[in-house]
């Protein structure tokens, strides 16, 4: 059975008194997937093992991906709870996976959310990558940049960040922009893309007529 310490969190974790308990994340992440993504960040955090839990579910992640009968004996909704539980246990086991990530595997099963792991998985590296003070940030052009363009834009937007915050940066093409750039970065979106500029134009000039 999986284990109270880290199901008990889960099941109850909206009541207030639970939440005063729980480490806050430095990102709030939500839906299902959210919630045991913060109960398993506050178990590890208290452990001081965020960095072994997130090796283990990036390798479970990656068993999922590479093994289909493994990723579709998760999604199977046929299966009893119970025989979930304990397969998913003992592969846990086996690949000696954190107690953590074993309850927390044990934990969705008894719950009848073990298809919810991959969402899981994503929420609790969306709140590492915050808490390691990553900031990803994405910029389509129309064009590829060269390798001076892109270093000078990487400075401009460093100075969206504070000290602490490290930059993760992700350049993509779209020719439909025409010119100029889309940003986002953390939670701002800047549309500066020629598109955007021609289409502002010509309704301004529709209403003109």
């Amino acid at each position: 059975m999986a284990s109270l310490k880290f199901v008990q969190p889960v099941r109850q974790f909206a009541t207030s008194s639970l939440r005063l308990k729980l480490v806050k994340p430095p990102v709030q992440v939500f839906g299902i997937a959210g919630r045991y993504a913060t109960a398993l960040y506050s178990a590890a955090t208290k452990e001081n093992k965020l960095d072994l839990v997130q090796k283990d579910l990036t390798a479970l992640k990656g068993l999922m991906a590479k093994d289909v009968s493994f990723a579709q004996f998760i999604e199977n909704p046929s299966l009893k709870r119970k025989d979930k539980e304990t397969a998913l246990v003992g592969v846990a086991q086996k690949m000696k996976y954190n107690n953590l990530v074993v309850n927390l595997l044990g934990a969705l099963s008894e719950n009848g959310r073990i298809q919810k792991i991959s969402g899981v998985i994503d929420a609790f590296e969306t709140i590492m990558s915050s808490h390691r003070g990553e900031v990803p940030c994405t910029v389509t052009t129309a064009k590829a940049l060269d390798a001076a363009t892109l270093k000078e834009l990487q400075a401009a937007l460093q100075l969206f960040l504070n000290k602490k915050e490290k930059l993760i940066l992700e350049t993509k093409v779209d020719p439909t922009i025409i010119g100029g750039m889309l940003v986002n970065i953390g939670d701002r979106f800047v549309d500066m893309s020629m598109a955007t500029k021609i289409r502002t134009y010509t309704n301004l000039i529709k209403q003109a007529v």
